[in-house]
């Protein structure tokens, strides 16, 4: 640590347990980088290898860094139902142009136990003819769950795609009051 208390490398990483399985969240210093699903073994070496190559230098597990204590308290809060909104700085670096700027629509313009369609979410962007893309950008969604991509829906009432599976989606979409909860 230097004498701020900071971790003097550039990506730390924890896994919280979640209702949808482990999640691999990494921070730098400009906020949380990465959210990753079923952060199994083999997941978290692959995700945080490529963390490696994007932002330089090795990620270091550090679960009490403070570059992670708020993301790991916000994440736990909005699974035990007590947060519906994250309050968090987000390193955008992993993500650029249209993708980032539907991104940033969603997450600032779609609140907790609602949804909206693809080609709605183009259309708040500029881009009405756009859905295609905006799933793409779903897709590449390097902080999602924090940036809701789980709350974007099919025009024709589908619930679309989603990098989590849909059994995921179909989960958080029920603790936001979206879907009813599985039977089993």
């Amino acid at each position: 640590m230097d004498s701020d208390g900071q971790y003097e490398q550039q990506v730390v990483w924890a896994i919280v347990g979640t209702d949808i399985g482990p999640l691999l969240l990494a921070a730098t210093r400009e906020g949380l980088v990465n959210v990753v699903f079923h952060a199994t073994e083999a997941v978290r070496d692959k995700a945080l290898d490529r963390l490696a190559s994007r932002l330089g230098g090795e990620p270091v597990e550090a679960p009490d860094s403070p570059l992670l204590a708020d993301a790991i308290g916000q994440v736990q809060a909005y699974f035990a139902g007590e947060r519906r909104d994250f309050e968090l700085p987000l390193d955008w670096s992993l993500i650029s142009g249209f993708n980032r700027q539907v991104l940033r629509e969603l997450a600032a313009g779609v609140p907790y136990g609602a949804v909206v369609g693809y080609g709605d979410l183009a259309g708040r962007v500029g881009q009405p003819g756009a859905a295609q893309a905006v799933g793409v950008a779903m897709g590449s969604n390097p902080l999602p769950v924090v940036v809701p991509c789980h709350r974007v829906v099919e025009s024709d009432g589908g619930i679309g795609g989603f990098g989590g599976g849909l059994e995921t989606k179909r989960k958080l979409l029920a603790l936001e009051g979206v879907l009813p909860e599985p039977l089993f």
